[in-house]
């Protein structure tokens, strides 16, 4: 608790309170409440994969509206102070748990094989956990809200191909390609997730995906993007508000672009493109991009790697006619794989009931 100092002024009824400027400094200076993020991630029968981020809670209302609200919430969006190098716990439905510790960025990685987890499932295919701070953590104070809850999909058994799908310009208007990137500023700083346009028809073609031929394959869709983890919630809340089927959602670090950092050989969607693949050995996939970025590139060194698990490459088309001529140019006698270059989801759609992957 705060000192407070009270200068009372003779007879002049003058008083200088300092308590309120106390009350005020500790406020500004003291720490927010610790909080685990946990990222929706996937998993097998006997294999979880499960990413979140262990840091304090800036408390991000993401239904606030207004400029300035705006702004300042994706001010702290990335203005992010980190919980590092603390022990963590993740504990299963059963009571067992799982140790890990976050990393100099807050990060953890839980990867490892884990037996008889499809007992544990619930209806809709998702196994539920909590995450918490280890009680033997010395470098932080563990409030007594110390539960956070996660999800993993385990895939069905009855799923005949998995989905793999980018998000920017592929299911959501960005604007990567605009000039300087000022609609990607705009988009991102300016508009609530609810609010965020999706693309025509993008939601209903994905449920079908899901849903495959039979109807009720329970297809695994995986939400893959270039965007950081920083907007993690914010994508969350955009494709429930838009009746996107549930996915896990992979997102990247956020880099520094002044920090000296080693550069991965491959980038991170990629890398997690093929962590899926080898995940589900066992399934085929569809990919799903645009044409406006990095996925030709990506789909197509994926597609050579594994040409016999790729059933379709659906390119869907940006408004920039200088990446187009390129694109057009790497596909223009491409045959290892099915793709499709798609102005809007009926084109995709047809294609996809043409092959037999959808009724």
């Amino acid at each position: 608790m705060g000192h407070y100092i009270i200068f009372n002024m003779d007879n002049n009824n003058y008083s200088l309170h300092i308590t309120n400027y106390f009350s005020f400094a500790m406020n500004f200076f003291k720490k927010d409440p610790l909080q685990i993020i946990t990222f929706r991630s996937y998993g097998t029968s006997n294999h979880l994969y499960v990413k979140g981020r262990a840091l304090e809670d800036e408390n991000i209302d993401l239904s606030k509206k207004g400029f300035f609200n705006l702004l300042w919430n994706t001010y702290k969006r990335f203005e992010t102070d980190l919980v590092k190098n603390t022990p963590l716990i993740l504990t299963l439905p059963d009571g067992r748990k799982i140790e890990t510790k976050s990393d100099d960025q807050g990060y953890f990685l839980i990867d490892e094989a884990i037996e008889n987890i499809s007992s544990l499932v619930n209806e809709k295919g998702w196994l539920e956990y909590e995450m918490s701070f280890a009680e033997k953590s010395q470098n932080i104070k563990i409030q007594s809200d110390n539960k956070f809850s996660g999800e993993v999909m385990i895939t069905s058994e009855t799923a005949t191909f998995g989905i793999i799908s980018d998000i920017d310009d592929t299911i959501m208007h960005t604007g990567l390609t605009s000039r300087f990137k000022w609609r990607v500023a705009k988009n991102t700083v300016f508009k609530r997730a609810e609010k965020r346009v999706p693309l025509e028809g993008a939601a209903a073609f994905y449920e079908k995906l899901r849903d495959g031929k039979s109807g009720k394959d329970c297809n695994p869709l995986f939400y893959v993007s270039h965007s950081p983890w920083n907007l993690y919630n914010y994508l969350e809340v955009f494709l429930e508000k838009h009746n996107f089927p549930k996915g896990p959602i992979l997102l990247r670090d956020f880099v520094n672009p002044f920090a000296k950092k080693y550069k991965p050989e491959k980038p991170q969607k990629q890398q997690e493109i093929i962590n899926i693949l080898k995940t589900y050995p066992q399934l085929s996939f569809i990919l799903i991009g645009d044409s406006g970025e990095h996925d030709p590139d990506i789909y197509i060194e994926i597609a050579e790697a594994h040409p016999e698990r790729i059933l379709a490459i659906y390119m869907r088309s940006v408004n920039h006619s200088r990446k187009m001529i390129r694109v057009k140019g790497l596909f223009e006698k491409y045959e290892t794989v099915p793709v499709l270059l798609v102005d809007k989801s009926e084109a995709a759609m047809d294609h996809a009931k043409q092959q037999g992957f959808i009724k």
